[in-house]
Order: structure tokens, then C-alpha cells, then sequence
């Protein structure tokens, strides 16, 4: 098949409601949201620690913490595989080849994105703030809440870099969901599959379908910093 006609076939399997193509696309969103919706709490508040508090060990941390951010995540869907399997540590959950495989393995690819992201802005953020807050007498979790409100661009910058590298990836969707059709069949999986075979407009289609998520969710976060850095231009001008 020509590229053209590929291109021009994904475009009718897209504008017919293809069935099985939008329930990859809803396979894809439900777990990739579930598994950032699982992980964003524990990391933020663990990029937030691990930013504002001097412990020992805390250069390994953070040494730790950004060699999992480059981790493939074939590697990860393996250590899960195996963690999952009949024999393994968490076999009793029967989790291998399902959703909820699908997003233990969503969880784990997204928290060392969320936490390097949430770390670098808590770093990055004015000492002071900290620091003001305390000796206005602000709680511990208060002051927390502050600094993560005063660094929301670049936590929601996290979320949003989690979310692409989740929805993305397909070693760990592959190998712990299996690729099942109508269950666990992901669009990274379903482009691999209908590539191998030689059937390219579903892929080109589902890949139209990737791009336009990414589009869709990096124009948000743009408007937003943009509606910010307006309204601080305003403050500052008054």
C-alpha cells in the first residue's frame, strides 16, 4: 500500500467510528489516567520531601531517582512480568494479562517522571517562600501546599510528561497486558501489531490519534502558563 493511500484510508477508519479502533483509544486512555491518577499523589509529595529535606542518603535518592527515569520501560514491564507471573511475589493477584497489570505498570513508569519533574521545581522555587511561610507560623503540610501551589506549572509540566510517556510506551503495555484484542490492546501495541503485518492505516490512524491527544493536552498546559505570566505582568504593572 502507498503512503497516500494509507494516509487516505486511516482518515475514512477514523471518520466511520471504527468500533474496535476507538476502543483501543479508550483501553489506552482509561489505563494511562488510572495509573497517573494512582501515582501523582505519592510522588509529588515525595518530590516535595525529598527537595525540602536534608537527610543522609539523600544524593543517592535523587541519583536513584533519575536512573529510573531513563529505565526502558521494557525493563520495568519484565521486573512485572515476573512479579506477576503464577510463581511470582504478587501472582495471587492474577493481574498478568489484564487492566490492572496494564496500570501497576502505568504506576511505575510515571512516578520517577512526576517525582524528577516535582523535585527539579521545588528546587528551583524561592527559598523564602518556605522560609515566610514558617514564621507566619504555617503548619508543616500548610507550608508544603504553598510551595506546591507557588510550583504548580511545573508539577502540572510533570503530569503532563507522565502522561505522554505512559500513554506512549509499549514494551510494558506488551508484555504485561499481552496485547489482548478488546481487553488489553493499547495504540502503541495496536501500531506494532498492524505494522508486523503490513496493515498500516489503522496504525497511521491510531497514530493520528496519539499525536492529537498530545496536541491537544501540551496547547492546555500552554494556555494556562500563558493566562499566568498575563496576570503577573498585570500585578506587577499596577
Amino acid at each position: 500500500m502507498h503512503l497516500i493511500d494509507a494516509i487516505t484510508s486511516a482518515f475514512a477508519l477514523l471518520l466511520s467510528g471504527d468500533a474496535g479502533l476507538w476502543r483501543i483509544v479508550w483501553i489506552s486512555l482509561k489505563t494511562s489516567v488510572l495509573g497517573l491518577l494512582i501515582a501523582t499523589p505519592f510522588a509529588v509529595v515525595g518530590g516535595y520531601a525529598i527537595a525540602s529535606h536534608a537527610f543522609p542518603g539523600r544524593r543517592i535518592v535523587i541519583w536513584l531517582a533519575q536512573v529510573a527515569l531513563s529505565m526502558p520501560t521494557v525493563l520495568i514491564g519484565l521486573l512485572l512480568y515476573l512479579s506477576l507471573s503464577r510463581h511470582g511475589p504478587a501472582g495471587e493477584l492474577r493481574w498478568l494479562f489484564t487492566q490492572s497489570g496494564m496500570v501497576a505498570g502505568q504506576v511505575l513508569i510515571a512516578l520517577p517522571v512526576l517525582i524528577a519533574f516535582t523535585l527539579a521545581s521545588v528546587q528551583a522555587a524561592d527559598p523564602r517562600l518556605a522560609e515566610t511561610a514558617i514564621t507566619l507560623g504555617a503548619s508543616r503540610w500548610r507550608v508544603m501546599l504553598t510551595l506546591l501551589h507557588e510550583v504548580r506549572f511545573g508539577v502540572m509540566a510533570a503530569i503532563i510528561n507522565g502522561f505522554g510517556r505512559v500513554i506512549s510506551e509499549v514494551g510494558c503495555a506488551m508484555m504485561v497486558g499481552g496485547n489482548i484484542e478488546g481487553e488489553t490492546r493499547t495504540i502503541t501495541t495496536a501500531i506494532a501489531l498492524e505494522t508486523s503485518k503490513g496493515e498500516f492505516a489503522q496504525g497511521i490512524a491510531l497514530g493520528m490519534v496519539l499525536i492529537a491527544i498530545a496536541l491537544v493536552i501540551n496547547a492546555g498546559l500552554m494556555l494556562l502558563q500563558g493566562d499566568a505570566h498575563a496576570t503577573r505582568h498585570i500585578r506587577t504593572v499596577q
